[in-house]
């Protein structure tokens, strides 16, 4: 099954806690605070192989989760790691932030490593706020939280040359003779369900990948057909191939169908048409083929080559496979994405530490840096509060709250954290 669109949540792992411990032992003295650190969430990497053509397993996987960071333990022990998650995706794969429709990749070479969810940092043990003032500090950190994000992925295949025209045109067949391929034939319409990729070897040190699309027709841009759902692997390709019946064999009129499929790909991607194409005019062996091309000739107001074939009787494929590497070798890759185009940020350097709202009876403070900073603290002991509280008023909390019109005995609430305002 071809599958080529799918959304799925990805977890990080949460970074363990760190420890509050005193090494007390008989041969060692002055021991002191010991608690170790919590090692580190793991994170979500997304990796291109070419293995992998389809993202048939995200159908059936829908939550991808990597492991948690272990606690830190006495002894100034660290927690274990938690294992990073590394993800197979096809060549191809494009990512996207649900929330934002951001990029955060376009997964196009082999092996490319791509950051999806970054795991949480682990949490700091007592022994590192020791000081000669503070020598027995009840003082540690929680880990971070990993990272959270829906995405979806979208599958572009990894094509130079597509096969472009009405069903029941001859892609298929002439796909079959040209590379190894074997899709299904038939005197159908669409037969062909999905695109079906196809090495076509040139020479010894030369080859190029030839996609057979699902054939298009009117309003397929609207998403009619089959054409909505796959013309989106037309972008990758960097020649396109137009088939035509030319023997009119269903009773269209080859230069109508030639317009009609122009116009759905410029409906579709107006960049599509700057593109390298060429026809193939399909069927030759066929009886009035020859008196319909010398009408598509003079019909025809573009400059592309046209290579008259029969692909059943495989007469003429050689010109036209030496054509296409020849076009190849001067066409460079089509980017998708312009430079502009927004990528995934994690650090937002210009947010405000805090800001501060009324609801419900609550002077309600909230933001991603002091939401991190008290998911962070410990307040599990007296000394873990007032280093929170501290934090606070650093930070300015306490002027904003009082901008906003706080009084003594009003209720202040920090995530699930809720306590009363005195000054």
């Amino acid at each position: 099954m071809f599958i080529d669109k799918a959304i799925v949540e990805v977890i990080a792992g949460d970074g363990g806690n760190g420890a509050i411990a005193f090494r007390r032992e008989a041969c060692v003295e002055k021991g002191g605070p010991a608690g170790g650190d919590g090692g580190r969430g793991g994170s979500i990497y997304f990796v291109g192989d070419n293995n992998v053509n389809t993202l048939l397993e995200f159908k059936y996987k829908r939550k991808l989760q990597a492991e948690c960071g272990e606690n830190g333990r006495n002894k100034k022990c660290y927690g274990h790691k938690g294992e990073d998650l590394i993800v197979k995706v096809p060549i191809g794969t494009i990512v996207y932030d649900v929330s934002n429709e951001y990029v955060i990749a376009d997964i196009n070479e082999v092996n490319q490593r791509v950051l999806v969810a970054k795991g949480g940092r682990g949490g700091r043990g007592n022994c590192h706020f020791t000081s000669s003032r503070f020598q027995a500090p009840e003082i540690a950190e929680n880990g971070e939280s990993g990272e959270r994000i829906t995405v979806r992925l979208e599958l572009k295949l990894l094509a130079d040359v597509g096969l472009v025209g009405f069903p029941s045109v001859g892609k298929s067949t002439l796909l079959s003779v040209i590379s190894a391929a074997k899709p299904e034939i038939a005197a159908y319409h669409f037969t062909t369900l999905s695109p079906i990729l196809g090495v076509v070897k040139v020479n010894d040190e030369k080859n190029f990948v030839v996609a057979d699309l699902p054939g298009l027709i009117e309003g397929a841009s609207q998403g009619k057909g089959l054409g909505f759902n796959f013309l989106r692997h037309i972008e990758r390709c960097r020649v396109l191939v137009h088939v035509i019946d030319m023997a009119s064999s269903e009773g269209r009129d080859p230069y109508q169908d030639y317009l009609t499929i122009r116009h759905e790909l410029e409906e579709y991607n107006p960049e599509l048409l700057k593109r390298p194409q060429v026809i193939v005019a399909n069927k030759m062996d066929q009886d009035e083929a020859e008196l319909f091309l010398e009408e598509f000739k003079q019909k025809l107001q573009e400059d592309y080559p046209i290579f008259t074939i029969s692909a059943l009787n495989r007469t003429n494929l050689s010109s036209l496979i030496y054509k296409l590497s020849d076009i190849l070798d001067n066409t460079p890759k089509f980017p998708l994405f312009k430079e502009s185009d927004e990528y995934k940020v994690y650090i937002n350097t210009n947010e405000d530490f805090c800001k501060v709202k009324y609801e419900n009876g609550f002077f309600v403070v909230y933001g991603t840096p002091i939401e991190k900073a008290y998911h962070k603290a410990n307040l599990s002991t007296d000394a873990g509060l007032l280093r929170f509280m501290r934090l606070l008023r650093y930070n300015g909390v306490e002027e904003k709250l009082k901008d906003a019109g706080i009084k003594d005995g009003d209720s202040v609430r920090i995530c699930d954290y809720e306590f009363d305002y005195f000054e």
